[in-house]
């Protein structure tokens, strides 16, 4: 009985990979195209892979503090999601308001330690100066 199973399953196995063989140029086509990467990583510096880097929507221009806010901020900074203040709060805004912009570029740049706030609020392809944008927009907004 073992030997049949044995011998059972190694057929099952021989006929599986020769029908996998036996797939037409269009079949293996069409698996290829389904199983291709969606994209690619690239380190910066490298420029083997890709092309440059480019803000959303593909242009070349920085996005406005509004538009930053809106994709990146809004999440936190409009429901007050892990303590952050909300955009328009003056009083939740007043202290971190009153230790200047330098002091709130680099929160929004670098993130804060201990709390929700990631480096430029988790927007890895916004550059320093539209995550500095951002805080503009969001301290007028919030005076």
């Amino acid at each position: 009985m073992k030997n049949r199973i044995v011998f059972s399953l190694l057929g099952f196995a021989l006929a599986f990979s020769v029908s996998a063989q036996d797939l037409s140029d269009k079949q293996r086509a069409e698996i290829e195209s389904r199983i291709k990467p969606v994209g690619e990583v690239c380190l910066e510096g490298d420029n083997t892979c890709g092309g440059p880097a480019v803000a959303a929507g593909g242009s070349s221009a920085p996005r406005s503090g509004e538009d930053v806010y809106n994709a990146a901020c809004m999440a936190c900074h409009s429901t007050g999601a892990a303590g952050a203040p909300k955009l328009g709060d003056a009083a939740g805004w007043a202290d971190r308001i009153a230790k200047g912009n330098d002091a709130l570029y680099e929160s929004g740049i670098n993130g804060v330690a201990g709390t929700g706030m990631m480096a430029k609020g988790g927007c890895m392809n916004c550059s320093d100066e539209e995550t500095k944008a951002a805080v503009d927009y969001m301290v007028a907004g919030s005076q």
